[in-house]
């Protein structure tokens, strides 16, 4: 199983970013997708959710800003992020469950002037 996170990079304050996590190895379309992010210092925390029936959920922080996307077809998911606040600097990491989890490696953002 491998999941393989891309498009993380360095912008600056309301700038947008779009992050991309390729799957393999799994049943793509009967997983929920989620995305984490951890920051330095701070404990690995739920950005954005979709599940196989395209439900989706998002932390509070990052609401009206980022939005999760899935494409079954390129076993795909997709994390737009509009509006960039520093804060939102981390390391963003891709999450399959079902009834195993598996992590992709992680992909930077930093979010700065």
């Amino acid at each position: 199983v491998q999941l393989v996170e891309s498009g993380g990079g360095l912008v600056w304050p309301g700038e947008s970013l779009k992050l991309s996590c390729a799957a393999s190895g799994i049943e793509f379309q009967v997983y929920d997708m989620r995305w984490f992010r951890q920051a330095p210092g701070k404990e690995r925390e739920l950005v954005a959710g979709i599940s196989s029936g395209l439900s989706t959920n998002y932390a509070d922080s990052v609401k009206g800003r980022f939005t999760i996307s899935r494409d079954n077809a390129k076993n795909t998911v997709y994390l737009q992020m509009n509006s960039l606040l520093p804060e939102d600097t981390a390391v963003y990491y891709c999450n399959a469950y079902r009834m195993f989890t598996y992590w992709g490696r992680g992909t930077q953002v930093t979010v700065s002037s």
